[in-house]
Parts: C-alpha cells; structure tokens; sequence
C-alpha cells in the first residue's frame, strides 16, 4: 500500500528566505493562501513583482528587491511613530517610538479638538537590546482605557523631527441593540429597484421603499429590510446596472429618487406640470411589464422631470436646509458635483476620445472653469443628494416609526468603479491602472471574478487614518439601523488581479482590519446599530472568529451550511443548532436563483447557457442534485418536511422553501432573513456572477410563481409572502 502524505499546508523555510518573498511579505502581499477546497496555491513570481508595483514598489530585478528590501527595513527601524494607532478599551497594544535624538516628547489632541489633560498614556525606555539600529532608541507608549471613544491625533516630537499619528479608539466590541437582546430578530431581503408601484418611473424607488418597510413591519412583523446597494451611479445613461460597481461610495443613488415625494412637487403647475406628468407616462407603463428593466429609459426621463422640479422655487426653510446640507458634506458633495458635471459636459469618460478623467484633476484650472461656467448642473447635482439623503432618511423614520426593531440594512459595496469620482478626485487612495479587484475560483463561480474595481491603497489609508473608510460608514448609518459589508474578506485581505492574468492570477494582499473593525465599532456603537459582515466564499476560519469577537455578525446560508465546513457538494448539511450565534442566517443569496429556482436547477441551467462551467455540464448537474438530496433529507430528518413532499420537488416547491425557512427558525443566529423572491415565488436569478452583459444582472423586476409582476402595495397582501411571514414569526 502506497505511503499517504499530508498535504502541504505552508510556505516551505526555503521559499520564505528568497528576497522576493520577503519583501512581499514585508508589503503585506501575501504570497500563497488556502482556497476554497483547502488546496495550498503558491504565488507566481511574476504577478508578485507587479502587486508590488502597484504598491509603488520596483521588484523588477534581483538587485531593485534587494534595494527596496534595505530601504523597507531602514523605515520600519527609524519609523517615529506608526501613522494609525489602534486602540479597544480593555486591550493595551504597546506602540513602539523610535527616538533618534533623545527622549520623546509626546501630546494628544482629543476629537472635539482640546488638548489632553489625564491620564491617557504612558512613555517607557525599553532594553536597549530591543533596538533594530544602534543609534535608535526605542520607547513603548501605552494608551490607557482613559483615553475617550473616539478620534484623535498624537504628535511625537523626538528633538529634530516631528510627527503625527491618528488615534482611533474603539469599544472592544459592538453592543447588541437591546431589541436584538430580547429575541432574535428577522427580516427581508428585497432588490428595491426590483419592487415598483403606479408612482415609480420603471424603476422601484425610495418611495416604494418607504411603502415596503412600512408594509413589513405593520403586515409581516418584520424588523429589518437588507437593500442592495444605494452607493451613487454616473449622472446620466448609460448606468451601471451593478449596484456593487458604484461611482462613489460616499453619496446616494439619485436614480432611485421619487419626484412626487419631494416638497417643491406641489408647487408644479401650467407646462411644468404637464411636462412632468408626460415624462412619468412614458416610462410609468413599464412598471407592470416583468421583462427586464430599462433602466437608462427609466433614468432619462426621471431625470429630465427632476431638474424641472429642481428649478422650482423653494421656502426660506428648505433653502436653508439644503444650505445646510451642503456646508457639511464639504469638500466631497464638491469633488462628486464637479465628477457630474464633466462627465455630462465632457461625455462618459471611458470613451476614447474623452480622456478629461486623465488628463485633468483637481488642481486644473479647467476644472475650476467647469465649475463657474456650469453653475446650474452643479447645483443640481448637489441638490439631487440632498433630495435622495431625504427619501432615504424618510424611509429609515417610516420603518422605525412602523415597528421595526432596526429598520434598513444598508449594504456596502466592496469598491467603486475605476472611473468614477471617488477615483478621479483622489486617486492617491487608490492602486490605479495595472491591478483590479476580484476573488479566486469559489462556489460561486468555477473560474473566478474580477470586478474591474481599483483597490483600496492600504498604505494611504494607514497614513490618512482611514478617513474615508470613517467618512462612508459614518454616512451609511445616518440612514440605516444595520449595514452589511458585502465580502468582508476584503477588510482583511483583497485579491488583487494584474491585467491580463485573469481572476486565477490574482494575490492577496493584506490591510489593518483592526483600524477598520475599531471605526464600525465606534459608529454602530454611537447609534445603536449592527454590523453584518458576508463572510462566503474563500474566508479563513480566523476571520470570522475576529468579527465576532468584535460583535461584527457572519453569515450563515443554507445552502452553503454542511457538516465541517465541507466544500462538497452532496455532503452532509449542518443541523440549524450548529449555526454561528452571532450570524445573519439565510435560506438563499443574491448570488443564487431564489429558492424555489435553485431546487430547479435554474442555476445549472443559467450557467451552462452563459458557458461559466469548468467541467462537463453533466457532472455540474450531478453535484447539484447531490446537493439537493441532502438538502431534502435533512428537511426530512428534521421533522420540517414530509417524505412525499422531497419525493415531488416540482410539485411541492412552496412547501419546501417554507420548510427551509422553519429550518432557520431552530437556528440560534441572532438575526434571520427571508427574501421577498422566496415569498412571492420568484424563480430567476437576480445576479450571476462572472457576468456584465452575458445576463440582466440587477435588472429582474418582482414577479410571482406565474411571471406576473407584484406591485409594491401587493407584496404583502400575498398570500404566499404572509404564510412565509407566518413560518418567520413562529
């Protein structure tokens, strides 16, 4: 019998010594990982050199790795002070100063702008044995659990330089709301955009929401609504259908605005009205029509009506608050509205022959131009914000004010798109131009996704104190009760992709998720809320483990729950006790076809049509109906489903996803979801990964078991979506 021998699991001492690897390393470019089915993968050489060139790094050569292997370790050796400290009450992390000319001298400037006067921090002399140089001296300094909640800045001053740090302090975990305490709490899932009414314009909008979570609470007892993305899309059409490639995460999506609900509306009379009301007419039609939506047709004409009322006059009243929304959204409503407005003054900029995006930015005199010549578009833009910061914050009041224990569930994008103005206005936070965003091979997708994002530059967010990270969440929970951060991953590592190597050729490269996890401590913290984060696909076990340990939720899905974390198909599903406390527990995703599709094969189906397979479609099936069968024999087992029930899939779909659903209620997760497509019945995909134009991605509206479409007023009068609320409020 042949010796067995045990997969390699690590690096060998060998590769960790070659300098390539060290400096990687050193970069924080991680260079082998685990995948998926627990295979070891090495790094390519080639793609090292040019993550490392991304991160401003020249690994071109032998000896440019051996110079900037030098350079690495005489910065880390004479460093004054780390840029970002983090500090959780009840944990002290020393912080090493290295002083090159004496003892150093050290202040705190506390959030609110006053200097610290306490007990806050301690300096010691270490060993001169710790020092990495002989003229280094190196100090401990220890933040004491004195030292307010919140964001501050250290000065260290060591006789000749002088530096700065930002201080981020942070409770140690996220408090569960006292609602979530009381019992778990459970919610819907909804694609808004999907879910329109006789007011919409084609496209579901803030008002249906409103009408949505108010419905939810007060009919079904819901406490949340999860919403895709409402991160802001370009200013005219052509749009980006994904809600996960947004222009800027830091602004909402105008798109989504009901022009009836704004207050200038009422003031609308003679042509102006009859404008307005033709444009709705000409688009209002669509929303009974549940063929995939149009949405440039949508956004023409809604956007057309939105500048008409945009020109109305408004009260001394609403001036002064749209005034006041503009004096404190600052510097970034500015860099978005003048994004807006070249990119209608100048056309979209990834066409050829408009290459303003590169050629100016926000030091060019023609950008300061744009701005004085098109003072009405810029307004507009600004305005349009204000208007959608609005309807989201009356949709968020209409949900508490109906019951719901947390109202909406924002979702987060993991990036924005490569040319939109979150990119353009400041590109130094961003690896621009030879590396893109993605994952590796997973469930989802056989052969991986790049999402043509533009990473996050970790070494600019450590220098700016993650900023803008503070900034997006801050902004996100002024209108939600909960936000889930879509592939969490990506706050402890992202895989970066090369152009031209494709998803398989990616690495990881690696970011201070404590910087990040401290400022979702401290912003779900000062409203109450709850953070989710989606821990599928490629994810060590010791991220999940962190999150909660923060009080950040995971995420548990049925259909992805075996015994052991098995990534095989047909294997054992977990029993629901099992389930993680502290997870968001679901049947399905967006990623998959509503339940009632996946049990038929619609998944199989789609991906052979769209030629996303990496194996024979024949074996594909036979993992799929592996899949099922365990899945319904453990519906059986449990005491959920009847035997004659799992032995006539087609005939008894309903009950089996209400039987999944009651499955989920003997999970111990502290908050549960159903998703609107479960309760009407739907059976096309929203999303399939690894496409753009191949499928309708982000654009299925809501329609029944029949195809029929299901208006926003009828979604929970049906009774198929009540006797699933029936099964949640057990």
């Amino acid at each position: 019998m042949p010796e067995q021998t045990t997969p390699q699991r690590e690096e060998s001492a060998e590769r960790l010594t070659r300098p390539l690897i060290r400096l990687a390393n050193m970069w924080g470019v991680s260079t082998s990982y685990i995948d998926q089915l627990g295979t070891y993968v090495e790094i390519d050489d080639d793609v090292l050199v040019t993550v490392l060139k991304a991160l401003g790094v020249d690994a071109s050569t032998d000896e440019r790795v051996d110079e900037a292997l030098k350079l690495r370790l005489n910065e880390e050796a004479t460093r004054l002070v780390p840029p970002t400290v983090v500090k959780f009450i009840g944990t002290d992390e020393p912080v090493e100063l290295h002083a090159l000319h004496g003892e150093p001298t050290v202040t705190l400037m506390l959030e609110e702008g006053v200097h610290a006067e306490g007990d806050f921090f301690t300096v010691e002399r270490k060993d001169a044995e710790a020092a990495p140089d002989a003229d280094v001296t190196v100090y401990e300094l220890t933040l004491t659990d004195a030292l307010p909640i919140g964001y501050h800045t250290l000065t260290v001053e060591d006789g000749e330089r002088h530096a700065t740090a930002h201080v981020i302090c942070a409770p140690a975990r996220i408090p569960v709301p006292q609602a979530v305490q009381e019992r778990h709490r459970w919610g819907w899932m909804a694609q808004m955009y999907s879910v329109r009414s006789a007011d919409s314009w084609g496209v579901g909008d803030y008002g249906d929401l409103r009408e949505l979570v108010t419905d939810a609470a007060r009919k079904s007892h819901a406490d949340f609504m999860l919403i895709n993305p409402i991160h802001a899309t370009a200013p005219i059409t052509p749009l980006e259908p994904s809600p996960y490639l947004p222009e800027s995460r830091r602004f909402l999506n105008v798109t989504y605005i009901r022009p009836q609900d704004i207050p200038e509306y009422e003031h609308l009379e003679g042509d102006d009205f009859n404008k307005v009301e033709a444009l709705h007419a000409r688009v209002a039609a669509a929303d009974t029509d549940p063929s995939p939506i149009d949405i440039n047709a949508a956004w023409d004409a809604k956007r057309e009506a939105l500048h008409i009322v945009f020109k109305q006059e408004r009260s001394t009243k609403r001036q002064a608050a749209f005034d006041e929304f503009r004096q404190q959204a600052g510097e970034d409503l500015r860099a978005f509205a003048l994004w807006s407005v070249a990119f209608q003054v100048w056309g979209a900029p990834w066409d050829a022959e408009n290459d303003w995006f590169t050629k100016y930015d926000r030091h060019s005199p023609q950008i300061a131009q744009l701005e004085n010549d098109y003072g009405d578009l810029y307004d507009f833009a600004c305005w349009l914000q204000w208007i959608a910061a609005e309807q989201v914050e009356a949709a968020q009041r209409a949900a508490k004010n109906a019951g719901m224990a947390l109202g909406l569930m924002q979702d987060m994008a993991v990036g924005v798109h490569t040319y939109g103005s979150d990119v353009w206005w400041s590109p130094e936070r961003f690896a621009v131009g030879t590396v893109t965003v993605g994952c590796p091979p997973d469930f989802y997708n056989q052969q991986g996704q790049d999402w043509g994002q533009p990473p996050f530059d970790p070494n600019f967010m450590e220098s700016d104190g993650y900023n803008v990270y503070r900034d997006m969440v801050h902004n996100m929970f002024a209108h939600a009760g909960a936000i889930r951060i879509d592939h969490v991953l990506g706050m402890f590592r992202l895989w970066w992709i090369p152009q031209g190597k494709g998803p398989r050729g990616g690495a990881y490269v690696r970011y201070n998720y404590e910087a990040m996890l401290a400022i979702l401590t401290i912003e779900a913290s000062r409203v109450d809320g709850m953070v989710i984060g989606e821990d599928l696909g490629t994810v060590p076990d010791y991220v999940s483990r962190i999150l909660a340990e923060h009080g950040v939720l995971g995420t548990t899905v049925e259909w992805f729950a075996r015994v052991d974390n098995s990534p095989n198909a047909g294997d054992p599903y977990a029993m629901p006790d099992t389930y993680r406390e502290y997870s968001l527990a679901s049947v399905t995703t967006h990623d998959l076809p509503p339940t009632a599709g996946y049990l038929m094969y619609e998944h199989v189906k789609l991906r052979e049509q769209l030629h996303l397979l990496s194996e024979p479609v024949e074996e594909f099936m036979k993992s799929a109906e592996a899949e099922q069968r365990a899945m319904l024999k453990l519906l059986v087992s449990g005491g959920w489903l009847p035997q004659e029930a799992a032995d006539d899939v087609p005939g008894h779909l309903q009950q089996i996803v209400e039987a999944m659903h009651a499955m989920l209620k003997d999970s111990p997760a502290l908050l549960l979801q159903a998703a609107l497509v479960d309760g009407v019945g739907e059976m096309r995909t929203q999303n399939q990964p690894g496409t753009s134009t191949e499928y309708p991605n982000w654009r299925i509206p809501l329609a029944d078991a029949e195809g029929h479409v299901v208006p926003t007023n009828e979604v929970f009068d049906s009774p198929r979506v009540m006797s699933l609320s029936q099964i949640m409020n057990r």
